[in-house]
């Protein structure tokens, strides 16, 4: 942060509407990390917007002391688009749930990401509908009973970081609504990567899905079952420490240094800023059973931002044809008098 930049704290960022979303929700953590990470980053509020859609996680604009768009179903991704487009200046924060941003919005998200826009995505994924009352989402796991599937759900789900890396995306990162530093830690990075980023949240709703995220978030195996992926450092994981991730061929094992012969020099060192994603597409699509959850930035790549692209390409065309309005540029082709 340059010397000149204003300091702020989060209650800069935080707006004067009650908060409402239910007693225990994991949105309430997300909130208040987000207002941390927008201290930290030190964008004045005026030059940050928050774009949503529709659902429980898309009523965050109105928490928030900066410009703010609560948008139609889906089409928060769309919407974050274009308003970069027209203001490069700003920061843009697009928030969605797993419904909003993968069922309605999933052609939307996938080409945000593709095009490499200079927005902030970040997806609430609590496996539900929360806000139309509990039906299945595209990311409830198969087999799930919900009002929508009350014998359970015939179809497999979408896996968010699948997506981002079938759509050629630079940044992904995870985290959970109960780790509130990794939390503020991806939220940061992911706002001062150059680029699309996509930050997935496992989220929990308690009126409608509590508990999905257990077998994760119980503070007792927490420890073995997620790593927390952190750029030029050991992959470990565990409560001392004591498990890490080694190749074995092209895939990946989790060991425990010091037996079978493995040693600290054959854990993994992570490198979020690899030109190659087959490694952060490894890392992405474990599940904390037969390895860690990882949380954390896993892929930083710097790429050609979309809105730059469009921004350079109307110079260079107004400056090679003179056109210095839509008007000029509309009667510089063939005209014709209607009597």
């Amino acid at each position: 942060m340059e010397q000149n930049t204003p300091q702020y704290t989060p209650a800069d960022f935080k707006g004067k509407q009650a908060v409402r979303w239910c007693p225990g929700c994991g949105d309430h953590a997300i909130l208040n990390t987000l207002h941390k990470a927008m201290a930290t980053l030190g964008v004045p509020p005026h030059k940050t917007a928050v774009i949503s859609g529709i659902g429980c996680s898309s009523r965050l604009p109105y928490y928030m002391n900066t410009y703010g768009f609560h948008t139609i179903h889906g089409r928060a991704a769309a919407i974050a688009t274009g308003f970069k487009v027209a203001r490069p200046d700003m920061t843009v924060w697009q928030i969605s749930g797993d419904g909003d941003g993968l069922a309605i919005g999933g052609n939307h998200f996938i080409h945000a990401v593709r095009r490499n826009v200079d927005i902030n995505m970040l997806l609430f994924n609590n496996k539900i509908y929360g806000l139309t009352k509990g039906q299945y989402s595209p990311t409830s796991d198969r087999g799930f009973v919900s009002k929508s599937s009350p014998y359970g759900t015939t179809e497999d789900p979408f896996i968010p970081a699948e997506l981002v890396f079938g759509a050629r995306g630079n940044f992904f990162a995870r985290s959970i609504d109960v780790e509130l530093q990794i939390s503020q830690e991806v939220l940061v990075a992911a706002a001062r990567h150059h680029g699309a980023s996509v930050v997935e949240i496992l989220q929990n709703c308690v009126i409608f899905n509590n508990g999905i995220h257990n077998f994760i978030t119980d503070r007792e195996h927490r420890a073995e079952r997620t790593i927390h992926l952190v750029n030029g450092e050991k992959m470990l994981f565990g409560k001392d420490k004591e498990y890490g991730l080694v190749r074995d061929g092209f895939l990946l094992k989790a060991v425990k240094v010091g037996e079978d012969g493995y040693t600290m020099d054959d854990v993994l060192v992570h490198d979020s800023h690899t030109q190659s994603n087959f490694l952060h597409q490894q890392l992405a699509m474990m599940d904390g059973h037969s390895l860690p959850l990882a949380l954390g930035v896993i892929r930083d790549v710097e790429s050609e931002v979309y809105n730059e692209a469009v921004e350079a390409q109307i110079a260079d065309v107004r400056a090679r044809k003179g056109f210095d309005s839509l008007r000029s540029m509309i009667l510089a082709g063939e005209t014709w008098e209607q009597k």
